[in-house]
Parts: C-alpha cells; sequence; structure tokens
C-alpha cells in the first residue's frame, strides 16, 4: 500500500477527528483548502501535516 492509503487507516485506527483526516488528504494531495467559513482547528492542523506529510499533531485531535 501507498503512504497516503497507510496514514489514513492509521489515523483511523486511533480514532483521529474526522476534520483532522479530512484536512490531511486535502494538505497531502495539495488540493484547496476549504472554504474559510468551513474550516476548524482540527482541519488546519490536519492540512498543515498533510502537506508535510507527516502526522505531527493528529494526537491532538483523538475523538
Amino acid at each position: 500500500m501507498s503512504k497516503y492509503y497507510d496514514t489514513i487507516t492509521a489515523l483511523e485506527t486511533k480514532k483521529i477527528n474526522r476534520d483532522y483526516i479530512v484536512g490531511w488528504m486535502g494538505g497531502y494531495l495539495q488540493n484547496p483548502a476549504r472554504e474559510e467559513q468551513r474550516v476548524t482547528e482540527a482541519y488546519e492542523a490536519g492540512y498543515e501535516d498533510g502537506g508535510n506529510g507527516t502526522t505531527d499533531s493528529s494526537s491532538q485531535w483523538v475523538s
């Protein structure tokens, strides 16, 4: 499997906040960020981590 799928599976297994995961996916794939009114702190953290190819702040977003 690829790093993308392995990381998503690991985040879901750890019960990480869904907004973080969606943000991570968008950042990793270099998609445009969500509209400003739909952005949450978890999404921003995930988007930044995904863009950097890490999951450094994911432990802060356990549901």
